[in-house]
């Protein structure tokens, strides 16, 4: 095993101070930031047709109806309450609302299926679950499950089902029950504990059932205290959340937001962030990387389809843009002439670009998947950073991130302060640190096999660079062996097709046992469509433009750009273009738009094989 990394000594100093000033519990995290900034924005949300706004005041008295409620239906500590919606205020409102009253949050996927749901309430014993609309209800209340209450975010109840209610009737009993015990919920807050459940997260399940991470209050205490102590967002910064709440990336951020007090924007829709970002102008806005390579493919080929001069101005400007920040990585002050450059490409180019984003954005953040070294610098090269970070569910995750002074493309930065990384004699990545979970639920065998000496088991093969950053480099259990015994990493070649081909969507490795790579290619629905019109390209489906030989020729075209940059041994030699986009409904994608690996090359086993046939 490795020494182990840290964060720098001053950051540590400065968030041991924070942690002895942070409260012990988010519920008490809450009433805290209420008690400091009662009056200034907490969050806003599109509601027909605009943006309605909400105090921190606000806030605490909808989270304190909320918890009221839950204690009026029996809630004890610790009880579990499942939430089952897309990203919104009200799912904010309900999480505060069960960690005020000591409950322990479940997440739940809207898009999980029927058996996942029923597993996870089941596993979890959940005896309270909150919906988005009565479309959950089967699922909810299917045989087997122990739900015996049900709250529906968007009404209405359905006639003759008893154990269903409205959110707003769950506050109105709330609020009676605070008519007669006004100190109902402070007392329940004040008796949680740093060591109480706060979250049980089932992870997205890219292999096997989904496993419930036990992360008690002190996890989310920990990130709030780490965001703070290394100035990641700051109090007057805005966020735009659309993340998916039932992530542990979601929840990081919420507890970031208790701890330092920032106003956010949250909408769920994914549709929307182009849409919504001119008129929010954010600061700050955390992301996966899909939504970057959606973006930076989405711009090059609207420029290029224009063609002339505004496409050659905008390939210049984003040349001096990468020229000026491989100087600064350098430690290098952009010399006189670099200087005057970067200043008129800004000027007629670059600032026209982060417009589109609202034109105050400071930097993104990154996490739940690798994102391309070359995305990361076309992004810094116009004015927008991406900090790349690194967690899992079961390490809170936040457990490192890439600091805007200490930027190192292709690695996902310094352990947060309080956290260690090592890696293993085998190449694996392990942390160690405040964040990491309590163990898997009611799974001692599988706890104790992730958890050894103190030390979570990532599966992450990873190395620590010349200047301290942790680099991703694979999943242990992805390196692929050909026949031959070569190892080949299939992450560092689907991200780097990322970054050369603007049509791609996704793109799967394989090749283990096999006698050579292969690869299956998603394309994007909406720029393949683009490109099919601008080249002539006939088709009424995505299937009749994928299938056309001129597609197959450009994609060909890419494939040979990455060949020529890998080794032998790791080249792609047949491909097959996928006639289905890998969605989260069909179960290829995670709802945090991670690869099922396995899942994609069984369903797709007939088209594999026909590749290894001559």
């Amino acid at each position: 095993m490795s020494t182990a990394q840290r964060a720098q000594p001053d950051e540590i100093a400065t968030w041991e101070r924070i942690q002895q000033e942070t409260p012990a519990s988010v519920g008490a995290l809450l009433l805290d930031r209420v008690a400091r900034t009662p009056d200034a924005e907490a969050y806003k949300w599109p509601a027909g047709g605009r943006w309605e706004s909400q105090t921190w005041a606000a806030v605490g008295e909808i989270a304190t109806e909320i918890a009221a409620g839950l204690l009026a239906l029996g809630l004890k500590p610790e009880d579990r309450v499942s939430i089952m919606s897309g990203t919104r205020v009200e799912w904010i409102h309900a999480d505060l609302g069960i960690m005020c009253a000591g409950g322990a949050t479940t997440t739940i996927y809207p898009t999980s299926s029927a058996e996942d749901v029923k597993h996870i309430l089941a596993d979890s014993h959940s005896h309270i679950a909150i919906i988005e609309s009565g479309e959950h209800l089967p699922k909810v209340l299917s045989p087997g499950t122990l739900v015996e209450h049900v709250i529906l975010i968007d009404g209405p109840v359905t006639a003759g089902e008893s154990r269903a209610m409205t959110l707003d009737g769950l506050r109105a009993r709330g609020r009676e029950l605070l008519a007669d015990r006004p100190d109902a919920v402070t007392q329940a807050t004040a008796a949680v504990t740093a060591d109480h459940l706060a979250t049980l997260i089932y992870t997205s399940g890219t292999t096997g059932r989904p496993k419930g991470v036990r992360l008690p209050h002190s996890r989310w205490t920990y990130e709030a205290a780490t965001a703070k102590a290394i100035a990641l967002i700051e109090p007057d910064d805005l966020g735009y959340l659309w993340l998916p709440m039932a992530h542990s990336f979601g929840k990081v951020l919420l507890a970031a937001q208790l701890s330092i007090g920032y106003p956010t924007a949250v909408d769920g829709d994914l549709t929307k962030i182009i849409e919504n970002l001119p008129v929010v102008r954010p600061t700050v806005m955390p992301a996966v990387p899909r939504i970057f390579e959606k973006v930076h493919a989405g711009v090059v080929a609207a420029v290029h389809r224009e063609g002339g001069l505004k496409a050659r101005l905008f390939d210049w400007a984003i040349g001096v843009g990468r020229r000026a920040v491989r100087a600064r990585r350098r430690g290098e002050t952009p010399g006189a002439l670099l200087t005057r450059q970067y200043a008129l490409a800004d000027r007629i180019v670059l600032s026209k670009v982060r417009a589109r984003f609202g034109g105050r954005m400071r930097y993104f953040i990154s996490g739940a998947a690798p994102l391309s070294s070359d995305i990361a610098e076309f992004f810094d090269a116009i004015g927008l950073p991406i900090l790349e970070g690194y967690g899992l569910t079961e390490s809170a995750a936040g457990s490192t991130i890439n600091r805007s002074h200490h930027l190192e493309y292709g690695t996902v930065g310094l352990p947060l302060p309080g956290t260690e990384i090592s890696i293993a004699a085998d190449g694996e990545i392990l942390i160690k640190g405040p964040g990491v979970m309590q163990g898997y639920h009611g799974l001692p065998d599988a706890s104790a096999t992730m958890l050894q000496d103190g030390w979570l088991h990532t599966g992450d093969i990873g190395e620590i660079t010349a200047r301290g950053n942790i680099k991703i480099t694979d999943r242990k259990k992805d390196l692929i062996k050909t026949s031959g015994g070569k190892y080949v990493a299939p992450q560092s070649l689907e991200t780097r097709f990322a970054a050369l081909c603007p049509l791609s969507a996704r793109i799967v490795v394989h090749g283990d046992g096999r006698q050579y790579i292969t690869a299956l290619i998603d394309l994007d629905p909406d720029a393949t469509r683009a490109w099919a019109a601008e080249h002539g390209v006939p088709g009424a489906t995505h299937a009749d433009i994928v299938r056309h030989p001129k597609t197959v020729a450009a994609i060909d075209g890419y494939v040979t750009q990455l060949n020529a940059e890998l080794g032998k041994w790791e080249t792609i030699k047949r491909f097959t273009i996928l006639e289905r986009n890998l969605t989260v409904e069909n179960g290829d994608l995670t709802p945090s738009l991670k690869l099922r690996r396995r899942y994609v090359e069984h369903h797709n086993a007939h088209l594999l094989d026909k590749l290894y046939i001559d």
